[in-house]
């Protein structure tokens, strides 16, 4: 009798693996877990966006609520015949959802519709004021040339942007 009961104690040890997240702290828990993701948008009956996600997790009783791609996002734009326009990627992004202000961290690499690559590691997009900016360090590749310097502003399509404190590789005529 005594063997079964130190077999049966012996045998609810608490286990590491397979824990369940703490109800004490409803906020800390997603909302929504998604894997895989692979989603188009529309506008007005046209796709213009493709996004893929290796996960995504939506937090609504945070404040402020966000979803999170801490494993990365890729998004392509399209134009109206289905031509990629522009790319976003990095290696971490939040979309805090109630200011339309993506948060992109790590790695960030984006083109635009003329062939320029930005690379940055934090860069926020704000889609109410249709605007992309950054303090952070950022280099743009252009045929001709590479500019590279600290703070960077722009139109949300790429095509209007400033580097503040430059310095830079230019082709120049003589």
């Amino acid at each position: 009798m005594v063997v079964v009961v130190l077999i049966l104690l012996s045998s609810c040890k608490e286990s590491s693996r397979g824990t369940v997240p703490s109800f004490e702290f409803p906020d800390s828990i997603a909302i929504m877990s998604t894997y895989d993701v692979n989603t188009m948008i529309s506008d007005s009956g046209h796709i213009r966006y493709n996004i893929e996600a290796e996960e995504w997790f939506v937090y609504s009783k945070r404040q402020p609520p966000y979803w999170a791609f801490e494993k990365g996002i890729y998004l392509e734009q399209y134009d109206t015949l289905m031509n990629v326009e522009s790319t976003i990627k990095c290696d971490t992004a939040y979309y805090f959802n109630q200011a339309k202000l993506w948060k992109l961290i790590g790695n960030v690499n984006m083109t635009n519709p003329n062939n320029q690559r930005f690379y940055t590691d934090l860069l926020y997009w704000d889609q109410e004021e249709e605007l992309i900016y950054s303090d952070a360090y950022i280099r743009v590749e252009q045929e001709d040339q590479i500019t590279e310097g600290v703070g960077f502003s722009s139109n949300q399509d790429l095509s209007v942007w400033q580097i503040r404190n430059t310095k830079g590789i230019y082709t120049v005529d003589n």
